[in-house]
């Protein structure tokens, strides 16, 4: 016999699945509770009992997205086969890949809050938290997001060293989230600029092993 607390957590994943479905035919504007409900094939109710608004479910969905991210660059940090600048690629190429294969999540997950500026020397931890999440309450896709800076930043530690990575770190962040907004954008013809994501991957990784204290 299925018990009310398995019975809310399969509903609660049908809820989060077919959000993330509509996320990523329609965008936002296309996930409304009542639409993941009938989509779910849950009652009416069921969404509200679960999410308190909109924003609370988006919430959920950017916050599994980030742990997924998060476990694919976990993956290339501790494969042995992999060289290190081999993992770097990988972790760049993990991220542009959400911008090409969910364009709409991606959106949403590099959404910048409000007007707050970068300021100048407040690192990888302060980029992420402006960039990430939607509105609302952003402590799950924090959390979410926090795990794979930690990721990243042990790939980038184990290419350039502990002291550099930081700074290597926010620069390869924000060259890979330009890149894939160009890209998403149409802005990155290889007629006009001659040249494709992944090469200007490999150049990103060129430029930091030059610049930088490979290990």
């Amino acid at each position: 016999m299925v018990t009310r607390a398995e019975s809310a957590a399969a509903t609660r994943r049908a809820l989060l699945d077919a959000a993330a479905e509509l996320l990523d035919l329609g965008g936002p504007e296309a996930v409304t509770l009542r639409e993941v409900g009938a989509r779910a094939g849950v009652t009416r109710g069921a969404p509200y009992r679960h999410f308190a608004d909109k924003e609370s479910l988006l919430t959920a969905v950017a916050a599994e997205s980030w742990e997924r991210i998060g476990d694919q660059v976990h993956a290339l940090r501790t494969d042995p086969a992999l060289s290190a600048s081999e993992k770097l690629r990988g972790a760049l190429r993990t991220l542009i890949g959400v911008g090409r294969e969910q364009p709409h999540l991606y959106q949403m997950l590099f959404r910048q809050h409000g007007h707050r500026s970068v300021q100048r020397g407040e690192g990888l931890d302060r980029v992420l938290r402006q960039l990430c999440g939607p509105t609302g309450d952003p402590a799950a896709a924090d959390r979410a997001a926090d795990r794979f800076q930690d990721e990243f930043l042990a790939v980038v530690a184990a290419f350039v060293g502990d002291r550099n990575a930081p700074h290597f770190g926010a620069l390869l962040l924000t060259s890979a989230h330009g890149i894939a907004s160009m890209e998403l954008g149409g802005h990155l013809g290889t007629d006009r600029w001659r040249t494709t994501a992944d090469e200007l991957v490999d150049t990103l990784v060129r430029m930091v092993a030059d610049e930088g204290e490979p290990t």
